[in-house]
């Protein structure tokens, strides 16, 4: 890591931005799946009912939830030095560059850096 990106400062209000992003996504998750799991529990739902699953994926189309991420990285990546390495990539590329994604079921599984 280069040296202007050891210590980065932000102010109080985008932080601020950035961890209500997270907090709406976390506890809705939560929320979901406590609900759901206390449904399953007392028997209201079986594990073939696909109403958890569908009430996520709307929970993310819905409320937006790749455009908060996408909001609460550029919060967090602003005040980064881009500036490249002789690998040709700045910090925060070369921070990300072995993390595993989705892929498409069946294709071979990729160790997932967490």
């Amino acid at each position: 890591m280069i040296k202007n990106n050891e210590q980065i400062n932000m102010l109080g209000s985008e932080i601020i931005e950035a961890l209500k992003e997270i907090e709406i996504i976390m506890t809705s998750l939560h929320k979901m799946g406590s609900y759901y799991a206390l449904k399953y529990h007392e028997g209201e739902l079986n594990k073939d009912d696909m109403e958890y699953e569908k009430e996520t994926t709307r929970f993310i189309d819905e409320w937006k939830v790749t455009h908060r991420l996408a909001k609460v990285r550029s919060i967090l990546s602003a005040n980064f030095d881009n500036t490249l390495g002789d690998d040709d990539m700045d910090d925060i590329e070369r921070a990300i560059e072995r993390l595993g994604f989705w892929d498409i079921p069946g294709d071979d599984p990729i160790e997932i850096e967490e």
